[in-house]
């Protein structure tokens, strides 16, 4: 599971449970077999009518987003995590041992299997993707916001550590992984990170020259971020359509090019933006416990560690994270 199962919430966030029928926002009613029906039949009508695969997707997404919202999720992905955790919970019921695992933002490995292993764009990596591609140059979001994040090894090790600690404990034992509470990170850190890693490192794009990057525009509200948006990109671009058709799709290239930049900006802005304006902090204090029972144990806490104080955020992101980022994930 994830921390965001918290939605937008605000505040420390605990380690507790969620209960069938609880929602964020006090809608009642919610039910994850009454949620597979609503799904279930929006199938069966859309197929009734042959929708197209494309026209099916968008009405889908379209229901996902509605349905999350209703009970304060701010997307599907969060939505469906959560029912999940409801599901298993009133299932196992308290006979049998249950660890949940909430990790926040994970990120690339610490330390093993090597430092700064990753697999595909997650989360803020499609931030460095975009502006180190240079396809990025402005965002949405608040700077000062805490960006919670926690290496992946760090995770793994975690859940290691809870089973066996819980392997003959029956009952629900919660867990959030992260960073916020004792080694918080803001999202204007991370950025200067970024900067000064690229403007040093600058990735070759398919054209064998440096991509230069400046520093990214950072738009702290919602009608800020369309109104720059409109001015600096789409006013100009209706206009380089209208040449373009003018001069029988000379400016062809050049349009595509500038379109899908935007396209991906709207795109990052949709997936990301309630987690840019996140005011929560997560809770640790039962992962602080596990972790000092493994030490007191006698465990191998410098083989099974995911304490996030030794964490040098500085280094850890200009040394370790985006240079891997770079290796395994850049195309």
């Amino acid at each position: 599971m994830i921390t965001y199962v918290a939605g937008e919430r605000s505040g420390l966030i605990l380690e507790t449970s969620y209960k069938l029928g609880e929602s964020l926002n006090g809608t009642q009613g919610l039910d994850p077999y009454v949620e597979k029906k609503v799904v279930a039949d929006k199938l069966k009508e859309l197929r009734a009518e042959n929708a197209s695969p494309e026209v099916t997707k968008i009405a889908m997404k379209a229901l996902g987003i509605q349905r999350a919202r209703k009970y304060g999720w701010p997307n599907t992905y969060v939505f469906t995590k959560t029912m999940g955790e409801m599901l298993i919970g009133d299932m196992m019921g308290t006979n049998m041992p249950l660890v949940t695992i909430r990790p926040t933002i994970i990120t690339s490995t610490y330390k093993e299997p090597f430092p700064g292993w990753a697999e595909g764009v997650r989360t803020i990596d499609s931030l460095a993707v975009g502006y180190g591609t240079g396809k990025l140059s402005c965002f949405l979001g608040n700077p000062a916001t805490l960006i919670d994040v926690i290496p992946a090894d760090m995770v793994v090790n975690a859940i290691l550590v809870a089973i066996v600690a819980h392997a003959n404990q029956p009952g629900e034992h919660i867990y959030n992984i992260g960073s916020s509470v004792a080694n918080p990170l803001e999202f204007s850190r991370v950025q200067d990170i970024g900067q000064t890693y690229f403007i040093n490192h600058p990735w070759i794009g398919k054209d064998g020259k440096p991509v230069i990057v400046g520093k990214i525009t950072v738009l702290n509200t919602m009608d800020r971020f369309q109104k720059y948006m409109e001015l600096r990109y789409l006013i100009p671009l209706k206009g380089l359509q209208l040449v373009n058709v003018a001069c029988c799709q000379y400016f062809q290239g050049v349009y595509i090019n500038l379109y899908r930049k935007i396209k991906f900006v709207y795109r990052l802005v949709e997936l990301y933006a309630p987690y840019l304006f996140f005011e929560g902090i997560f809770d640790d204090m039962n992962t602080e416990k596990l972790r000092m029972a493994a030490e007191q144990g006698d465990a191998e806490m410098d083989l099974f560690y995911f304490d996030p104080k030794i964490i040098n955020w500085e280094d850890y992101f200009s040394k370790t994270h985006i240079p891997g980022i770079v290796k395994y994930v850049f195309k």
